[in-house]
């Protein structure tokens, strides 16, 4: 299985009236791992859109376990869950600047074609990626 990791330096602007980040910016910080993992496997997101195709969220869980704060550095960890060939499932873990568990997550994707959405089969149109994300799952 391969993990990817990302540091973050927690900016002002992504936290509450607590210093706690906002929880919805840790959804950010899951697409920000899952591009990176990508990139580690050896591809960009960017170009699957060039030609045509989106990866759009179909699925989301998120498992809050201990705050970040202003000032930190966040650690998020990335892998593929599972993975059929059409759907990929990425999970996630991020870490406080104390390497305190901050939360756990999966996110679901489908590929999909932009003009009708319309799933295609990775394995299929992108047979690289393919050959990459059953390598790398879990």
């Amino acid at each position: 299985m391969q993990i990817s990791e990302k540091t973050i330096e927690v900016r002002y602007a992504e936290t509450d009236q607590m210093g706690v980040v906002y929880h919805a910016n840790y959804l950010v910080w899951m697409e920000l791992g899952r591009t990176q993992l990508i990139e580690d496997l050896g591809f960009k997101y960017a170009d699957i859109e060039k030609e045509g195709i989106l990866s759009p969220v179909i699925d989301l869980n998120v498992s809050y376990k201990s705050p970040v704060r202003y000032g930190e550095k966040a650690f998020i960890k990335t892998w593929v869950e599972e993975y059929d060939g059409l759907r990929i499932t990425y999970a996630y873990e991020i870490y406080n600047g104390q390497n305190q568990l901050a939360i756990t997550g999966q996110s679901k994707h489908v590929c999909v074609k932009q003009e009708n959405f319309r799933p295609i089969s990775i394995r299929k149109m992108f047979p690289e990626w393919h050959e990459a994300y059953e390598k790398a799952k879990n």
